[in-house]
Protein backbone atom coordinates (compact mmCIF):
# COMPACT_ATOMS: atom_id res chain seq x y z
CA UNK A 1 0.00 0.00 0.00
CA UNK A 2 1.47 3.37 -1.02
CA UNK A 3 1.57 6.33 1.32
CA UNK A 4 -1.05 9.05 0.99
CA UNK A 5 -1.27 12.08 3.29
CA UNK A 6 -4.92 11.67 4.32
CA UNK A 7 -4.98 7.91 5.00
CA UNK A 8 -3.55 6.25 8.14
CA UNK A 9 -0.05 5.01 7.34
CA UNK A 10 -0.71 1.52 8.69
CA UNK A 11 1.69 0.12 6.09
CA UNK A 12 4.60 2.10 7.54
CA UNK A 13 7.57 -0.17 6.72
CA UNK A 14 9.36 -1.86 9.58
CA UNK A 15 12.95 -1.08 10.48
CA UNK A 16 15.67 -1.43 9.41
CA UNK A 17 15.00 0.45 6.17
CA UNK A 18 15.13 -1.52 2.95
CA UNK A 19 18.38 -1.00 1.10
CA UNK A 20 21.62 0.55 2.31
CA UNK A 21 21.04 3.93 3.96
CA UNK A 22 24.74 4.36 4.72
CA UNK A 23 25.84 5.76 1.37
CA UNK A 24 29.35 7.14 0.87
CA UNK A 25 27.95 10.64 1.38
CA UNK A 26 26.31 9.60 4.65
CA UNK A 27 29.45 7.87 5.92
CA UNK A 28 31.55 10.97 5.20
CA UNK A 29 29.04 13.00 7.19
CA UNK A 30 29.20 10.43 10.01
CA UNK A 31 32.96 10.94 10.27
CA UNK A 32 32.50 14.71 10.60
CA UNK A 33 29.73 14.39 13.18
CA UNK A 34 31.63 11.82 15.25
CA UNK A 35 34.78 13.96 15.19
CA UNK A 36 32.85 16.98 16.42
CA UNK A 37 31.14 14.96 19.18
CA UNK A 38 34.46 13.56 20.38
CA UNK A 39 35.95 17.05 20.44
CA UNK A 40 32.96 18.34 22.40
CA UNK A 41 33.33 15.54 24.95
CA UNK A 42 37.03 16.34 25.42
CA UNK A 43 36.32 20.06 25.78
CA UNK A 44 33.63 19.37 28.39
CA UNK A 45 35.97 17.11 30.36
CA UNK A 46 38.55 19.92 30.49
CA UNK A 47 36.06 22.29 32.13
CA UNK A 48 36.75 23.12 35.75
CA UNK A 49 33.01 22.90 36.45
CA UNK A 50 31.01 20.96 33.84
CA UNK A 51 27.81 21.56 35.86
CA UNK A 52 27.65 24.96 34.16
CA UNK A 53 26.71 23.15 30.94
CA UNK A 54 24.75 20.33 32.55
CA UNK A 55 22.46 22.81 34.33
CA UNK A 56 21.98 25.31 31.51
CA UNK A 57 22.06 23.54 28.15
CA UNK A 58 19.28 21.01 28.91
CA UNK A 59 17.15 24.00 29.93
CA UNK A 60 17.75 25.69 26.58
CA UNK A 61 17.23 22.37 24.78
CA UNK A 62 13.87 22.18 26.54
CA UNK A 63 13.01 25.70 25.40
CA UNK A 64 13.93 25.05 21.75
CA UNK A 65 12.30 21.61 21.57
CA UNK A 66 9.10 23.06 23.03
CA UNK A 67 9.23 26.00 20.61
CA UNK A 68 9.28 23.54 17.70
CA UNK A 69 5.82 22.53 18.95
CA UNK A 70 4.80 26.21 19.24
CA UNK A 71 5.13 26.26 23.04
CA UNK A 72 7.04 29.50 23.44
CA UNK A 73 8.65 30.95 26.56
CA UNK A 74 11.49 33.43 27.01
CA UNK A 75 14.92 32.50 28.32
CA UNK A 76 14.44 35.08 31.08
CA UNK A 77 11.19 33.49 32.24
CA UNK A 78 12.70 30.02 31.98
CA UNK A 79 15.88 30.71 33.97
CA UNK A 80 13.96 32.72 36.56
CA UNK A 81 11.38 30.02 37.18
CA UNK A 82 14.00 27.25 37.08
CA UNK A 83 15.81 29.02 39.91
CA UNK A 84 12.67 28.86 42.05
CA UNK A 85 9.96 26.51 40.79
CA UNK A 86 7.77 27.40 43.77
CA UNK A 87 7.10 30.78 42.16
CA UNK A 88 4.38 31.67 39.70
CA UNK A 89 4.88 31.30 35.98
CA UNK A 90 2.92 30.89 32.76
CA UNK A 91 1.80 27.46 31.50
CA UNK A 92 4.29 27.47 28.60
CA UNK A 93 7.23 27.91 30.98
CA UNK A 94 5.97 25.16 33.28
CA UNK A 95 5.51 22.80 30.33
CA UNK A 96 9.00 23.61 29.07
CA UNK A 97 10.50 22.83 32.46
CA UNK A 98 8.62 19.52 32.40
CA UNK A 99 10.70 18.68 29.31
CA UNK A 100 13.92 19.16 31.28
CA UNK A 101 12.54 17.02 34.11
CA UNK A 102 11.61 14.33 31.57
CA UNK A 103 15.09 14.43 30.02
CA UNK A 104 16.85 13.79 33.32
CA UNK A 105 14.27 11.15 34.27
CA UNK A 106 14.95 9.42 30.95
CA UNK A 107 18.67 9.40 31.69
CA UNK A 108 17.99 7.75 35.06
CA UNK A 109 15.77 5.19 33.34
CA UNK A 110 18.34 4.11 30.73
CA UNK A 111 21.00 3.82 33.42
CA UNK A 112 18.74 1.31 35.17
CA UNK A 113 17.38 -0.63 32.19
CA UNK A 114 17.54 -0.63 28.37
CA UNK A 115 15.79 2.07 26.34
CA UNK A 116 12.35 0.81 25.35
CA UNK A 117 8.84 1.79 24.34
CA UNK A 118 8.02 1.93 28.04
CA UNK A 119 10.82 4.47 28.49
CA UNK A 120 9.17 6.64 25.84
CA UNK A 121 5.79 6.32 27.58
CA UNK A 122 7.29 7.37 30.92
CA UNK A 123 9.17 10.27 29.33
CA UNK A 124 6.07 11.51 27.51
CA UNK A 125 4.04 11.26 30.71
CA UNK A 126 6.49 13.60 32.45
CA UNK A 127 6.57 15.97 29.46
CA UNK A 128 2.77 16.23 29.57
CA UNK A 129 2.52 16.05 33.37
CA UNK A 130 -0.11 13.30 33.17
CA UNK A 131 -0.13 9.60 32.43
CA UNK A 132 0.11 9.11 28.67
CA UNK A 133 -1.09 5.98 26.93
CA UNK A 134 -0.80 4.90 23.33
CA UNK A 135 -3.35 6.40 20.95
CA UNK A 136 -6.57 4.42 20.78
CA UNK A 137 -8.89 6.66 18.76
CA UNK A 138 -8.66 7.49 15.05
CA UNK A 139 -8.61 11.01 13.67
CA UNK A 140 -5.06 12.11 14.46
CA UNK A 141 -3.26 13.83 11.60
CA UNK A 142 -0.80 16.61 10.87
CA UNK A 143 -2.51 19.36 8.90
CA UNK A 144 -1.67 22.49 6.98
CA UNK A 145 -2.12 25.34 9.51
CA UNK A 146 -3.96 27.46 6.93
CA UNK A 147 -6.07 25.02 4.92
CA UNK A 148 -6.18 22.25 7.56
CA UNK A 149 -5.69 19.73 4.76
CA UNK A 150 -3.92 16.57 5.92
CA UNK A 151 -0.15 16.53 5.38
CA UNK A 152 0.49 13.26 7.21
CA UNK A 153 -1.75 10.72 8.94
CA UNK A 154 0.02 8.29 11.29
CA UNK A 155 -0.89 4.63 11.80
CA UNK A 156 -4.23 4.11 13.53
CA UNK A 157 -5.30 1.37 15.94
CA UNK A 158 -3.70 0.49 19.26
CA UNK A 159 -2.64 -2.98 18.11
CA UNK A 160 -0.91 -1.58 15.02
CA UNK A 161 0.80 1.16 17.04
CA UNK A 162 2.04 -1.40 19.58
CA UNK A 163 3.37 -3.57 16.78
CA UNK A 164 5.18 -0.62 15.17
CA UNK A 165 6.65 0.45 18.50
CA UNK A 166 7.77 -3.12 19.17
CA UNK A 167 9.65 -3.13 15.88
CA UNK A 168 11.12 0.30 16.72
CA UNK A 169 12.31 -1.01 20.08
CA UNK A 170 13.93 -4.08 18.51
CA UNK A 171 15.73 -1.85 16.01
CA UNK A 172 17.03 0.41 18.79
CA UNK A 173 18.56 -2.63 20.50
CA UNK A 174 19.63 -4.52 17.38
CA UNK A 175 23.31 -5.39 17.19
CA UNK A 176 23.89 -4.21 13.64
CA UNK A 177 26.76 -2.65 11.75
CA UNK A 178 24.80 0.59 11.33
CA UNK A 179 26.57 3.54 12.91
CA UNK A 180 24.81 4.72 16.10
CA UNK A 181 24.37 8.23 14.68
CA UNK A 182 22.61 6.83 11.63
CA UNK A 183 20.55 4.53 13.87
CA UNK A 184 19.47 7.55 15.92
CA UNK A 185 18.34 9.44 12.81
CA UNK A 186 16.45 6.42 11.48
CA UNK A 187 14.83 5.71 14.85
CA UNK A 188 13.80 9.35 15.23
CA UNK A 189 12.01 9.35 11.89
CA UNK A 190 10.23 6.10 12.74
CA UNK A 191 9.11 7.33 16.15
CA UNK A 192 7.72 10.52 14.63
CA UNK A 193 6.02 8.51 11.87
CA UNK A 194 4.37 6.15 14.38
CA UNK A 195 3.24 9.18 16.42
CA UNK A 196 2.26 6.90 19.30
CA UNK A 197 0.70 9.50 21.62
CA UNK A 198 -2.07 12.05 21.31
CA UNK A 199 0.43 14.80 22.15
CA UNK A 200 4.09 15.22 23.11
CA UNK A 201 5.49 12.98 20.36
CA UNK A 202 8.03 15.45 19.00
CA UNK A 203 9.43 16.41 22.38
CA UNK A 204 9.56 12.78 23.50
CA UNK A 205 11.30 11.79 20.28
CA UNK A 206 13.93 14.49 20.69
CA UNK A 207 14.60 13.37 24.27
CA UNK A 208 15.01 9.82 22.95
CA UNK A 209 17.65 11.16 20.53
CA UNK A 210 19.76 12.27 23.49
CA UNK A 211 19.15 9.00 25.33
CA UNK A 212 20.31 6.99 22.30
CA UNK A 213 23.52 9.01 22.02
CA UNK A 214 24.22 8.55 25.72
CA UNK A 215 23.36 4.86 25.54
CA UNK A 216 25.84 4.46 22.67
CA UNK A 217 28.56 6.16 24.72
CA UNK A 218 28.89 9.05 22.26
CA UNK A 219 28.06 11.69 24.87
CA UNK A 220 28.36 11.36 28.63
CA UNK A 221 26.02 14.22 29.60
CA UNK A 222 23.00 15.86 27.90
CA UNK A 223 24.91 18.87 26.58
CA UNK A 224 24.09 18.49 22.87
CA UNK A 225 21.66 21.35 22.26
CA UNK A 226 20.30 19.84 19.01
CA UNK A 227 16.84 21.41 19.08
CA UNK A 228 18.30 24.86 18.47
CA UNK A 229 19.62 23.63 15.12
CA UNK A 230 16.18 22.16 14.37
CA UNK A 231 14.19 25.27 15.34
CA UNK A 232 16.35 27.37 13.00
CA UNK A 233 15.53 24.90 10.20
CA UNK A 234 12.05 23.89 11.30
CA UNK A 235 10.53 23.85 7.81
CA UNK A 236 13.40 21.72 6.49
CA UNK A 237 13.10 19.35 9.46
CA UNK A 238 9.43 18.66 8.73
CA UNK A 239 9.94 18.59 4.96
CA UNK A 240 12.65 15.94 5.20
CA UNK A 241 10.63 13.85 7.66
CA UNK A 242 7.80 13.88 5.13
CA UNK A 243 10.11 13.04 2.23
CA UNK A 244 11.05 9.75 3.88
CA UNK A 245 7.38 8.74 3.92
CA UNK A 246 6.59 10.15 0.50
CA UNK A 247 9.75 9.30 -1.46
CA UNK A 248 11.91 7.09 0.72
CA UNK A 249 14.51 9.89 0.91
CA UNK A 250 16.48 8.47 3.80
CA UNK A 251 19.74 10.08 2.70
CA UNK A 252 18.42 13.65 2.86
CA UNK A 253 16.94 13.08 6.31
CA UNK A 254 20.02 11.36 7.74
CA UNK A 255 22.37 14.03 6.36
CA UNK A 256 20.23 16.73 7.96
CA UNK A 257 20.48 15.08 11.38
CA UNK A 258 24.21 14.43 11.03
CA UNK A 259 24.84 18.05 10.12
CA UNK A 260 22.77 19.08 13.13
CA UNK A 261 24.93 16.95 15.41
CA UNK A 262 28.17 18.24 13.88
CA UNK A 263 27.18 21.92 13.96
CA UNK A 264 25.73 21.71 17.46
CA UNK A 265 28.79 19.96 18.88
CA UNK A 266 31.11 22.58 17.38
CA UNK A 267 28.91 25.37 18.71
CA UNK A 268 29.09 23.81 22.18
CA UNK A 269 32.91 23.74 21.99
CA UNK A 270 32.91 27.46 21.15
CA UNK A 271 30.59 28.11 24.11
CA UNK A 272 32.88 26.15 26.44
CA UNK A 273 35.89 28.26 25.43
CA UNK A 274 33.96 31.49 26.01
CA UNK A 275 32.53 30.28 29.33
CA UNK A 276 36.02 29.52 30.61
CA UNK A 277 37.17 33.01 29.62
CA UNK A 278 34.17 34.52 31.40
CA UNK A 279 34.92 32.50 34.53
CA UNK A 280 38.46 33.89 34.65
CA UNK A 281 37.11 37.45 34.39
CA UNK A 282 34.47 36.80 37.05
CA UNK A 283 37.02 35.23 39.40
CA UNK A 284 39.20 38.32 39.14
CA UNK A 285 36.24 40.46 40.23
CA UNK A 286 35.34 38.00 42.99
CA UNK A 287 38.88 38.33 44.39
CA UNK A 288 38.32 42.06 44.79
CA UNK A 289 34.86 41.72 46.35
CA UNK A 290 35.57 38.82 48.74
CA UNK A 291 39.30 39.43 49.32
CA UNK A 292 40.09 35.98 47.97
CA UNK A 293 39.57 33.45 45.19
CA UNK A 294 36.15 32.10 46.22
CA UNK A 295 35.63 29.03 44.03
CA UNK A 296 32.23 28.25 45.58
CA UNK A 297 30.87 31.70 44.75
CA UNK A 298 32.17 31.38 41.19
CA UNK A 299 30.50 27.96 40.90
CA UNK A 300 27.08 29.11 42.06
CA UNK A 301 27.08 32.16 39.76
CA UNK A 302 27.72 29.97 36.72
CA UNK A 303 25.67 26.92 37.71
CA UNK A 304 22.69 29.17 38.52
CA UNK A 305 22.89 32.25 36.27
CA UNK A 306 19.73 33.54 38.00
CA UNK A 307 20.96 33.46 41.59
CA UNK A 308 19.34 34.33 44.90
CA UNK A 309 21.03 35.38 48.13
CA UNK A 310 19.95 32.07 49.69
CA UNK A 311 21.84 30.16 46.99
CA UNK A 312 25.10 31.87 48.00
CA UNK A 313 24.41 31.37 51.72
CA UNK A 314 23.86 27.66 51.19
CA UNK A 315 26.75 27.05 48.77
CA UNK A 316 29.40 29.23 50.41
CA UNK A 317 28.52 28.63 54.07
CA UNK A 318 28.33 32.34 54.87
CA UNK A 319 25.81 34.57 56.61
CA UNK A 320 23.07 36.32 54.67
CA UNK A 321 24.65 39.78 55.23
CA UNK A 322 27.97 38.52 53.86
CA UNK A 323 26.32 36.94 50.81
CA UNK A 324 24.36 40.15 50.21
CA UNK A 325 27.51 42.28 50.41
CA UNK A 326 29.31 40.02 47.94
CA UNK A 327 26.49 40.10 45.43
CA UNK A 328 26.02 43.86 45.79
CA UNK A 329 29.74 44.31 45.18
CA UNK A 330 29.55 42.28 41.99
CA UNK A 331 26.56 44.35 40.83
CA UNK A 332 28.45 47.59 41.52
CA UNK A 333 31.34 46.36 39.39
CA UNK A 334 29.06 45.35 36.51
CA UNK A 335 29.67 41.62 36.87
CA UNK A 336 26.01 40.92 37.72
CA UNK A 337 22.66 42.62 37.23
CA UNK A 338 19.98 42.53 39.90
CA UNK A 339 16.20 42.61 39.61
CA UNK A 340 13.20 42.26 41.89
CA UNK A 341 11.05 39.12 41.89
CA UNK A 342 8.33 39.78 44.41
CA UNK A 343 10.01 40.41 47.75
CA UNK A 344 13.28 38.83 46.63
CA UNK A 345 16.21 40.04 44.58
CA UNK A 346 17.61 37.94 41.77
CA UNK A 347 21.21 38.41 40.66
CA UNK A 348 21.75 37.63 36.99
CA UNK A 349 25.00 36.55 35.38
CA UNK A 350 24.12 38.45 32.21
CA UNK A 351 27.39 37.62 30.47
CA UNK A 352 26.70 33.89 30.74
CA UNK A 353 23.03 34.21 29.79
CA UNK A 354 23.87 36.31 26.73
CA UNK A 355 26.48 33.75 25.70
CA UNK A 356 24.08 30.83 26.08
CA UNK A 357 21.12 32.36 24.26
CA UNK A 358 23.00 34.54 21.77
CA UNK A 359 23.52 33.79 18.07
CA UNK A 360 25.45 30.70 17.06
CA UNK A 361 28.92 31.01 15.57
CA UNK A 362 29.07 30.00 11.92
CA UNK A 363 31.53 27.88 9.91
CA UNK A 364 33.19 26.31 12.95
CA UNK A 365 35.68 23.47 12.59
CA UNK A 366 37.03 20.86 14.99
CA UNK A 367 39.94 22.44 16.92
CA UNK A 368 43.31 21.07 15.81
CA UNK A 369 44.40 20.62 19.42
CA UNK A 370 41.54 18.25 20.25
Amino acid sequence: MTWTPDAPYNSLPDLPPRGDVESKTVLRAVIGARSALAAMEQAARRMTNPMVLINSLPLLEAQASSEIENIVTTADELFRFAADESGTSNPATKETLSYRTALFAGIDLIRARPLSANTAIEVCSIVKNRRMELRRLPGTYTGNPTTRAAIYTPPTGEAIIRDKLGNWERFVHASTEMDPLVSMAVAHYQFEAIHPFEDGNGRTGRIVNVLMLMDAGLISEPILYLSRFIIKRKAEYYRLLLEVAREGNWEGWILFMLEGIRATALSTIAKIDRIQAQQEDMLATIRIVTSGANADLLAVLFEQPYCRIANVVQRCWVSRPTATNWLNGLVERGALRDMRAGRERIFINTGLVDLLVGPESENLTVPATI
